[in-house]
Formats: C-alpha cells, sequence, structure tokens
C-alpha cells in the first residue's frame, strides 16, 4: 500500500491503520525479484553509488584527512562521518563535488527525540547535505509505531528537503514485520532512503533484506545497503538486488578489485574483437558472502 506524501509530515496513523499498512505491504511481497542494472565496474558511476564511510569512535584528524583524500582520489561522490568531522569534512571537500552525510542517533538509535533534532540540525548548520538516523528499533520490535514515526519525522521536519534522509533500520536485529513497518514508517516520514545497518549492531547488510527492503518501499525512495559490504563481488551482488547506495569502510578495495576487473575485460574483449563488454556481467554468477 503506497502511502501518498501528503499525509506523510501531517498525519499520524492509528496503531490499527499503521497494521493495515504494514500487512498489506506484506501481502504485496513478490515471490520472485527482479535483478537490477548495477554501473559498469571501475568507471566514475559505479564509484558514485558508493558512502564512503568513517563512523568509529576513535577515528582522528588525520584518518578524517585520508578518507577525504581517497573520496577525490577514487570519485566516490559521497563521505559519511559522525557530527563531530562534518565541518573538517567539507573543508577538505571543497570544490570537489563530494556530498557529505552525517550520521544521527548513531549507533544505538534510542537517543531521546530532542537530541537526535539537536543532533540534526547541528550536522545541516556544519554543511552535511545528507542525514543517515537510525531508527529507535527498540521500539519498532515493540510495535510502537507512532512514537518511531514520530521520531523520524522530527528529523525530516528540521531537515526538509534538499536534504536527504536516511533512515538506518538496523535489520540484523529486526524480524521481516518489523523491517516492513520500519521501511513504512520511514515512507510516511516522507525519508528517501531506508538502510539496512549500522555496521555496529550484528550482521549487516544481506541480499534478502536489501530485496524485501526494495519490494515494499514506495517508487520514490531507494535503499541503501551498509554493514559487512567488504568486496566487489558483495557490492554488485547488493546493487542486484536493488540497493543504489552502499555504505562501506572499504571502498577504496572494492575501487581496485573493479578497476581490475574493467582493466582485465577490456583486454579480454580487444583480444577477442576490440569491444569493451560490461564487467559485471562476468560477476553476476558470483554469490556474496553478506
Amino acid at each position: 500500500m503506497a502511502l501518498e506524501k501528503e499525509h506523510s509530515m501531517t498525519t499520524r496513523y492509528t496503531q490499527a491503520e499503521w497494521g493495515t499498512i504494514i500487512n498489506e505491504a506484506k501481502k504485496d511481497i513478490p515471490s520472485s525479484f527482479p535483478e537490477y542494472k548495477v554501473p559498469i565496474l571501475g568507471t566514475p558511476d559505479f564509484a558514485s553509488c558508493i558512502d564512503h564511510t568513517l563512523l568509529k569512535l576513535d577515528a582522528n584528524k588525520d584518518q578524517i584527512d585520508e578518507l577525504c583524500g581517497e573520496a577525490r582520489r577514487h570519485q566516490f561522490r559521497f563521505v559519511c562521518v559522525r557530527l563531530t568531522w562534518v565541518e573538517r569534512a567539507v573543508h577538505n571537500l571543497q570544490g570537489a563535488g563530494v556530498v557529505i552525510a552525517c550520521v544521527v542517533g548513531f549507533h544505538e538509535g534510542t537517543h531521546s527525540v530532542s537530541d537526535k533534532v539537536k543532533e540534526a540540525s547541528q550536522a545541516i548548520s556544519t554543511g552535511a547535505s545528507e542525514l543517515d538516523v537510525v531508527m529507535n528499533y527498540p521500539l519498532l520490535k515493540q510495535k510502537r509505531y507512532s512514537q518511531v514515526y514520530t521520531d523520524v519525522v522530527a528529523v525530516r521536519n528540521v531537515a526538509p528537503h534538499p536534504v536527504v534522509l536516511k533512515v538506518i533500520l538496523e535489520t540484523a536485529q529486526l524480524t521481516q514485520f518489523d523491517i516492513i513497518a520500519g521501511c513504512k514508517i520511514a515512507e510516511a516520514a516522507n525519508a528517501d532512503f531506508v538502510k539496512t545497518s549500522t555496521g555496529f549492531g550484528g550482521q549487516g547488510a544481506t541480499v534478502e533484506n536489501v530485496r524485501l527492503m526494495k519490494s515494499v518501499i514506495g517508487p520514490h525512495m531507494k535503499v541503501k545497503a551498509s554493514g559487512g559490504v567488504k568486496n566487489v563481488n558483495e557490492c554488485v551482488s547488493m546493487m542486484e538486488a536493488g540497493a543504489e547506495r552502499i555504505g562501506t569502510s572499504n571502498g577504496v578495495w572494492i575501487m581496485k578489485e573493479a578497476l581490475a576487473l574493467l582493466e582485465n575485460t577490456t583486454h579480454a574483449a580487444g583480444d577477442h574483437d576490440g569491444k569493451n563488454s560490461r564487467p559485471s556481467d562476468s560477476l553476476t554468477g558470483m554469490s556474496s558472502s553478506s
């Protein structure tokens, strides 16, 4: 059941209404899932799907500077950091065309609404253009849907478009029903993305959860796969499942693998008929260890 955008910022549903929305979404899950197109590996289009990420609590300024330098060199379009480092990342990446994302309520998601709103406001004021907010998933598991919605929509209200809002579900802690519920709540709050994981709360992204999330969100939303995506094979698997962004601290390694595959495929094509082929086609049959 698609939620109308005009309701998303103004209407809170009753518990019964939430139940209807979630159950209808569950009924609509298809028995098979499409395979989505992946950008040619090693190209700027591929690099632009990666959110180059550093979220360790003990991160220091030198590591942030390195992260930003890597984003420039490898043409990552996005860098994701904690609030402490937003201003430095913005300064480092001036003129580079790199978008700064900041996590909010990270990583537990149980921060008060007022704390999340304050953190979001500070992130935007210091230069972040995207927010990755952790949903209060313990409340979600308790089916306290109106409280979860209020939590997310409060951040949306202080960070309206064009700020991009991604809602982290922490899928490893949730049942399939919880994941569906989280997606529909994020949709109702007018979020732009649903995101699998923080990377700090158990198993990260899985192909199965990415497919599920992609199948239940509305057409105006996207999926970000994050947590445990460590190599190009896993990255491609997540994209084929429907993820349009990949959040990872392994972006440099993934690009090295992708560029090597691009070079090998180009040489192989040249040996045959001089034509380039799409490297990701050769990865379609690979399995993901996510």
